[in-house]
């Protein structure tokens, strides 16, 4: 090994680390899952559809990673606590979380109903609070740990009626600053993603719009949208010893979107 490749390794490697990635089997947590186990992390992805988790596991392991699936509901606290013990049963218990699993729903702020909060917010905020009691203290015992969650434009400002869904992901971030006051003495730093418009498809309603994607485009810095892709490097470094001194940030991964 050259000496770069040592020390980037020495930087960045997740070698025998294990990960559990929710909404691992699509859009940005496919992504990162990805990155992670090439990373050398072995990876537990959660999610609902079984069909899209053994693609991507069959991928990684095609690769030389080391990968799995968990079936899983995260709608429900039954649904959280059946999953994360079913993932911890994989290759042990995770040193890395991500919480990438949402649903975005966005009727008009009058319309949207009570089934429609309560979703909303089974998903996207219970479900990253109900993993994160379950793996951090655990993490913290061990002396390592990263939590890192995928949140959204709509957690800093309202646009394409962020509704109940934009609630969801501010209080996530305000989730992740919670975590890291709480754990990152014992070595724990919890983060979070935000990204910008990116063609995903969580993102379906808005993508089948080339005059709205178009203009998002145009209000990034780098004139165009985000690729699942780019979300790589910073999953990364943000699972890996690197950041160990970056705890309770949201850093935005968005071309530029959110500071145009």
């Amino acid at each position: 090994m050259t000496s770069s490749n040592a020390y980037l390794s020495g930087l960045f490697s997740l070698d025998g680390r294990v990960a559990l990635v929710t909404g691992g089997s699509s859009g940005i947590g496919r992504a990162v899952a990805g990155a992670l186990a090439r990373a050398g992390a072995s990876v537990v992805i959660v999610a609902r559809r079984e069909k899209e988790l053994a693609e991507t596991v069959a991928e990684l392991t095609a690769d030389g990673c080391r990968a799995a699936w968990v079936g899983g509901d995260l709608g429900s606290r039954d649904g959280v606590r059946a999953a994360a013990e079913d993932a911890a049963a994989v290759f042990g218990e995770p040193d890395i979380l991500v919480n990438s699993a949402g649903i975005n729903l966005r009727p008009p702020l009058g319309e949207l109903g009570e089934d429609v909060w309560d979703a909303t917010m089974a998903v996207n905020l219970e479900a990253p609070f109900l993993l994160g009691q379950r793996f951090g203290p655990r993490m913290a015992e061990r002396g390592f740990g990263r939590i890192i969650h995928i949140s959204s434009q709509q957690a800093h400002r309202a646009f394409v009626q962020s509704g109940a869904y934009g609630v969801s992901k501010g209080g996530l971030e305000s989730l992740a600053r919670s975590q890291a006051e709480a754990w990152s003495p014992y070595g724990v730093t919890c983060n979070t993603l935000v990204p910008g418009f990116v063609m995903t498809p969580l993102n379906a309603r808005l993508s089948a719009d080339p005059e709205r994607v178009a203009a998002l485009a145009a209000r990034t810095m780098t004139g165009r949208n985000g690729l699942a892709e780019d979300f790589a490097g910073a999953a990364v470094f943000l699972a890996s010893g690197a950041s160990a001194y970056v705890t309770g940030q949201s850093i935005h991964v968005d071309g530029g979107l959110s500071v145009h």
